[in-house]
Order: structure tokens, then C-alpha cells, then sequence
């Protein structure tokens, strides 16, 4: 009897150490460590430190202080999960996902990110990730739609530089409130597509797949431009 209760004591002991130390999938374990958090560009980057312990019901993190500076979003970011065959969350401390990251490439984690565009995630010292895009690939014809519905203009961008940029023609029959903001320029902004009104806010979008780029920050008459 004596044996007994001493193996019940001992095992009640060992379950809140049991419980520091959940099980990970190879997703989860292949990121633990130090990985480079840094904008599409590049020209911003700081460290991330996935650690095994728990934080609440996820696992714990570190990040270079830069991160908040740099980052705005990952100021309230305490903690990270990798459930298997899922995505790569960055969660606060109720366990809500703040940034979502999916695996571009081997090794590469990228999350589209309002307000911020597409982040990476990538291992200090590895490739330096998807190459800068160049007006080049962005040149041509796109048409500025909200949802479904029919093209509210055409745009026709090209590489030729001009004073703020590239030059951009919007072509006959725009939308007159979009034909008032005299748009005759746009550039590449830290991975961030911008076209230049004549006044006023330059209109920032952020790009969602090869062909269509959405209109920062997101709001219920969402717009975004088609590549044609």
C-alpha cells in the first residue's frame, strides 16, 4: 500500500512538468529557433525566437524589441502555434491569431498582412527570399474593380519613369469620382503597389496573388486592381 500511494504521489508530481512539455508536430519542431522577420522589401527586418515552452495553451516566443517599431502588429504577439498540416499562427495573450503565416517556398513562411503587406519569416543567413518586384512585371493594363462588378477605370501602368514614379494613364470612361483624382502616376513601396493621385493620399494596395493587388486598408467596399 505504501508503494502504491508513493507511485500515485509521484505521478500527480510529475504532471504539471508533463504538461510544460507538449508533444509538436515536424512543422512546429522544424521552427523552433531564430528566424528573420522582415517586410517584402527588405529593408526592415527583425528576430523571432520560437521557443518549445507553453505560454497558456500555445508556445511561448521572443521578439528583438525592433519588431514593435518596425511592426506595429507584432506589439501584442506573446505566443505562437503549428498545428499540423495548418497554418503558422503569431497569437496575443487571449490566443487570438494576429498573423497568419503559410510556407511560400522551403524554408520561407509569408502572411499577407493589412496595413503591413506581405511579411516573411526565413532562417538568418538563408536566401534572401522572393526578389523585389520591378516595374517591369507590374507593367500593362489593370482595371480598378470593387467586388464583382464591371471596371470602374483602366489603367495603363509603364516603367517609363516620371517625377514621383512611373507613369500611369488612366484611359477614357473611369468612374468620375476616380477620374477626379487626376491619377497619372504610381511606384513600388516597400512591396506595396501605389498609385499617386494629383492631390490628396497616395492610394496603397497590397498584392493577393500574380494578378490582383487589394486596396490597404481593407474596408467593406473593398477595391482592388486586376491585372488584364
Amino acid at each position: 500500500m505504501t508503494r502504491l500511494l508513493a507511485a500515485i504521489l509521484a505521478a500527480c508530481l510529475a504532471a504539471p512538468a508533463l504538461a510544460q512539455s507538449p508533444e509538436l508536430g515536424e512543422a512546429a519542431k522544424g521552427m523552433i529557433g531564430t528566424w528573420d522577420l522582415s517586410n517584402a522589401a527588405r529593408d526592415k527586418k527583425c528576430s523571432v525566437t520560437f521557443k518549445s515552452e507553453r505560454a497558456g495553451a500555445a508556445l511561448a516566443l521572443a521578439l528583438d524589441p525592433a519588431c514593435t517599431a518596425l511592426f506595429p502588429l507584432t506589439r501584442d504577439v506573446v505566443a505562437w502555434k503549428f498545428p499540423p498540416d495548418d497554418l503558422l499562427y503569431l497569437l496575443d495573450a487571449k490566443g487570438k491569431a494576429l498573423i497568419e503565416f503559410s510556407e511560400a517556398e522551403d524554408g520561407v513562411y509569408e502572411a499577407p498582412t493589412p496595413g503591413l503587406g506581405v511579411l516573411f519569416l526565413q532562417r538568418p543567413g538563408a536566401a534572401s527570399g522572393p526578389a523585389p518586384i520591378k516595374p517591369e512585371q507590374l507593367a500593362g493594363a489593370w482595371a480598378l474593380k470593387r467586388g464583382e462588378g464591371k471596371p470602374l477605370c483602366l489603367f495603363a501602368l509603364t516603367a517609363a519613369a516620371s517625377q514621383d514614379g512611373f507613369t500611369l494613364t488612366a484611359q477614357p470612361g473611369c468612374d468620375a469620382g476616380i477620374a477626379k483624382l487626376g491619377l497619372t502616376q504610381w511606384r513600388i513601396d516597400n512591396g506595396q503597389l501605389v498609385l499617386i493621385p494629383g492631390t490628396g493620399e497616395p492610394w496603397r494596395f497590397e498584392e493577393i496573388d500574380d494578378v490582383t493587388w487589394r486596396r490597404l486598408p481593407d474596408r467593406p467596399d473593398q477595391l482592388t486592381l486586376v491585372k488584364q
